[in-house]
């Protein structure tokens, strides 16, 4: 474990943060982020760090603030605004009492908040309160939980530590184990931390530095322990498919996915941890016991749930038989969680509703690690959370045994009010879960459409050729919205190209929703002196790379049994054409002829296919010489051609992206052409 303190830049954090809170704080900055940015302490909102100081109030008097790390904010990128300060007077004036509810206890927290818009204080606060040290850092470092999930933990932290860290028993985090924890300390007040069983370390000290470094040396002394015992090999099995990895995770992709929209009405994605000691993991004999022990600290039950979903199917050349073999163990799986639930809800005399019972963590013999979530940020926690599960696991069972927490504990743990508002109840977007291809991404009418498509939740896979144009719409759409967007360079006139994309797009996503088909381009001249090339070459970009892309598509939303969305670009072109724009009228005319046909041919599957009709609108499309052209071919001027419609305004990309999307949420409209051209009767569709 490395110490990664270093006194410049301890000193930089203490004068950029020199205009925004004092010292104390801006050095508790400074080594939260150290702590969190090692993942084998923290994982994503785990832990949490406090530092006690003497700050003014409003009117000028001097107050005892324990400023502790906020709900919502991860150590890594910690930020004052996120150690929101406590009054610390009435906190250890609690501990005086018997005891005190979760809501009780929260309720104290907030209302001696020193600023009321502050996000809420940890639910370990009164820990780090009734610890007297000024800096008390706190983690769930994988080391530590190889020897504290020991069947014999206790002894093994003393052999570990000896006198310089006490133990504490498991207790669910709150008021009762911030009392214990104190006792703990007072009983030997010599000690640099507390090793709580099941759960991880705290650390303190009189300095920042001092409790940094305690954290860092017990860890790096549990590390050297591990390392002392031989590594227990994996017995591999092979799997019962003889197909290999990838192939596995693009026919198991769409499956899962429309499974869980089966069990939920939800939309979900699948990521698949390319990660060959998960694959080892998944593929061994002791996967079978090892992954169904439990989670190794309990906070990571809200994540991963208690135990992975184990997958070895057979069936993998046919999506039918595959849905039916995974179908069973997922239904059993579920089973299993509902008898979980009943039994602890009887056994506690607790009134609870029960949480979904999917699965979050899939293991895959032969192939690894999957994750599933309504979110593509869910999925890489859960993942990022199991590969650290993983290795935690194989380093106990080195040393000894694995045994964490008994599933009454984690139930309580998962079903508490406390743990279940890290997730947030707020209302999701339309489209979360949702995963949208869109061609000619890079751009004009693709780049708006994936923004607003994003924007509302879904999950965006961009293709264009344009590679520079790609990498700045993904940066844009990543900066402005936080959405999970994959990037990648496809000519959709080439079919390995797109083979390739559809690849990539289910190891990303795991599969499709919505496919808008919009690449294309205006080739020109009068229909009779078009060579057969030309307007081959149209044709294929301009219809063969719709059918091409929606065949895929199709394709998959069977195999999903979801349905499905299919949105065309098609063109005014298609009913009016414009002189000397046959290359390009006929194959639009051709579009909507293949629209109309996916939504008479997949109907029944819940396929919707629609079309959007637009005009003039300012792409890539519409170079200086073609506006000139096609100007002149109006006798207009150039400036007045994308306002020559009859109410007399330009329409704009943006707008074309919005009858996209009304399209795909229309879920009673297939076989439909949507013209957004401003107005021109004679492309009136009839």
């Amino acid at each position: 474990m490395k110490n990664r303190w270093k006194n410049p830049d301890a000193q930089a954090a203490i004068k950029k943060y020199k205009s925004v809170c004092n010292e104390d704080v801006a050095l508790r900055v400074y080594t939260s982020r150290l702590i969190g940015a090692d993942p084998a302490l923290v994982l994503h909102g785990g832990g949490n760090t406090s530092v006690k100081s003497t700050v003014k109030n409003r009117a000028g008097e001097p107050v005892e603030t324990l400023f502790v790390k906020g709900s919502g904010w991860d150590l890594d990128t910690l930020e004052p605004p996120g150690l929101p300060g406590v009054k610390l007077d009435p906190l250890l004036k609690l501990r005086a009492l018997n005891k005190l509810s979760d809501e009780d206890m929260v309720n104290e927290q907030r209302i001696n908040l020193l600023d009321s818009q502050s996000p809420n204080p940890s639910v370990e606060t009164l820990l780090h309160a009734y610890l007297p040290h000024k800096f008390v850092d706190h983690s769930h470092a994988d080391a530590i939980l190889s020897i504290a999930n020991q069947p014999n933990g206790k002894k093994v932290c003393r052999e570990v530590f000896g006198d310089s860290i006490g133990i504490v028993d498991y207790i669910m985090p709150g008021f009762a184990l911030a009392k214990a924890a104190a006792e703990a300390y007072e009983k030997n007040p010599h000690v640099k931390g507390l090793v709580l069983i099941n759960h991880g370390l705290f650390t303190f000290g009189k300095t920042a530095k001092d409790s940094y470094d305690y954290h860092i040396e017990a860890v790096a002394k549990a590390e050297k322990y591990i390392a002392k015992f031989r590594k227990k090999k994996l017995n591999l099995q092979a799997p019962r498919s003889k197909a290999k990895g990838e192939a596995i995770l693009q026919a198991l992709g769409p499956v899962l996915r429309g499974l869980y929209q089966k069990h939920s009405g939800a939309a979900w994605v699948v990521h698949y941890r390319k990660n060959d000691q998960a694959r080892a993991f998944a593929s061994s004999k002791e996967a079978a016991t090892w992954s169904q022990i439990g989670t190794v600290t309990p906070d990571h039950v809200i994540r991963t749930k208690q135990k992975p979903l184990l997958l070895d199917p057979k069936q993998i050349a046919d999506s039918g038989k595959l849905w039916n073999e995974v179908s069973r163990e997922l239904d059993a799986y579920i089973k299993r969680y509902h008898a979980y639930f009943a039994t602890n809800v009887k056994k506690k005399k607790a009134d609870k509703k029960e949480l979904d019972p999917l699965p979050r963590v899939v293991l895959v013999r032969g192939l690894g690690l999957l994750t599933v979530g309504k979110a593509a940020k869910e999925t890489k926690i859960a993942a990022d959370i199991y590969e650290h599960t993983l290795r935690t696991v194989h380093n106990a069972f080195n040393v000894g045994k694995f045994v964490p927490l008994k599933d009454d504990d984690l139930f309580d743990m998962e079903y508490w009010s406390l743990e279940q508002a890290k997730l947030g109840k707020a209302t999701p977007p339309r489209l979360q879960g949702k995963v949208v291809y869109v061609t000619g991404a890079a751009s004009g009418i693709g780049l708006a459409s994936a923004r607003l498509f994003a924007k509302h939740g879904a999950h965006v896979f961009l293709a264009d050729l344009n590679k520079n144009g790609l990498r700045r719409a993904k940066e844009s759409l990543e900066k402005e919205l936080k959405a999970k967007v994959i990037a990648e360079v496809v000519d959709v006139s080439n079919e390995n190209s797109v083979n390739a994309s559809f690849e990539r797009l289910v190891a990303g996503f795991g599969g499709l929703d919505i496919l808008i088909s919009n690449a294309g381009n205006a080739p020109q001249g009068r229909i009779g002196d078009v060579t057969d090339d030309a307007l081959r070459q149209s044709f294929e970009l301009n219809f063969f790379s719709h059918q091409r892309l929606a065949a895929r598509a199709a394709d998959l939303f069977l195999k999903q049994k979801t349905g499905g969305v299919l949105l065309f670009n098609a063109s005014k072109a298609a009913f009016n054409p414009g002189k000397n724009f046959g290359p390009y009228a006929l194959p639009k005319a051709a579009v909507v002829a293949l629209c109309k046909q996916y939504a008479l041919d997949y109907g029944s599957d819940g396929v919707r296919s629609n079309a959007v009709n637009a005009d003039r609108i300012r792409t890539g499309l519409f170079t200086e010489k073609v506006i000139r052209a096609r100007a002149a071919a109006r006798g207009l001027q150039p400036d007045d051609y994308f306002k020559n419609n009859l109410l007399g305004q330009e329409v704009y990309d943006w707008e074309v992206a919005e009858a996209f999307l009304h399209l795909a949420l229309a879920e009673k409209t297939t076989g439909s052409v949507l013209t957004v051209d401003g107005g021109n009767i004679a492309a009136s569709p009839r």
